[in-house]
């Protein structure tokens, strides 16, 4: 049997597993950019999620002539006016970047600040490219709550201890896997995407898997 497949265009394994997991419903296989030996480094140089993304898809397609999914996402605080939006992964630097010492500095701004303020959101934006640099497929997600006053569960990654999903009572980092799946940014992103695959392999214009 066939196998199509997209690349990745992230270097984050956890963003890869969770998008995988989803993804594998449909026989498409997402495979990671850590694995395409040429891949290039696409600078995050964008003042949103949105032209992060596209910017990462559109140069990787392009430079590797494949079919290139690359998304963008972090979190966005109410009382901090959005940040620390598409700065989460370095909130607290771009050296030796830390989910302890990013989750620290969101506890440290947020202290004091009372539960109704402390309101948040998951972002994530996800974008398709053709090996052409056509955009074929772009769609942005959310997931909202609130930033706890301390981190709660082991589960997830980033500031998922801290991001309480209100009508759960409980945290990404409380939270079963399979639930975050099922509510979370980037599966409501990755859902979407699901959609638009089943078509384009009706088209039948992805790849097909070749054995080495």
């Amino acid at each position: 049997m066939e196998r199509h497949y997209l690349i990745f265009g992230t270097g984050n394994r956890n963003k890869a597993i969770e998008a995988t997991e989803i993804v594998s419903s449909t026989g498409v296989l997402l495979r990671a950019l850590a694995d395409v030996p040429n891949a290039i480094d696409v600078e995050e140089d964008g003042t949103t999620f949105a032209e992060n993304a596209r910017k990462k898809a559109i140069c990787q397609a392009l430079h590797l002539k494949e079919w290139v999914l690359a998304e963008d996402s972090g979190l966005c605080v109410d009382y901090l006016d959005g940040a620390p939006g598409v700065y989460s992964a370095r909130f607290a630097g771009a050296e030796n970047r830390s989910d302890v010492r990013n989750n620290e500095l969101l506890l440290e701004k947020l202290q004091g600040v009372p539960t109704e303020k402390r309101g948040a959101q998951y972002v994530c934006h996800m974008v398709l490219s053709d090996p052409d640099g056509n955009v074929v497929f772009e769609t942005e997600e959310y997931c909202r709550g609130r930033i706890l006053t301390e981190q709660r569960g082991v589960n997830g990654f980033g500031y998922d201890p801290l991001f309480e999903v209100v009508e759960f009572h409980r945290s990404f980092g409380e939270l079963a896997p399979e639930i975050k799946r099922a509510i979370s940014h980037r599966a409501r992103a990755t859902r979407r995407l699901a959609y638009a695959l089943h078509k384009l392999l009706a088209e039948n214009k992805l790849p097909v898997l070749r054995e080495e």
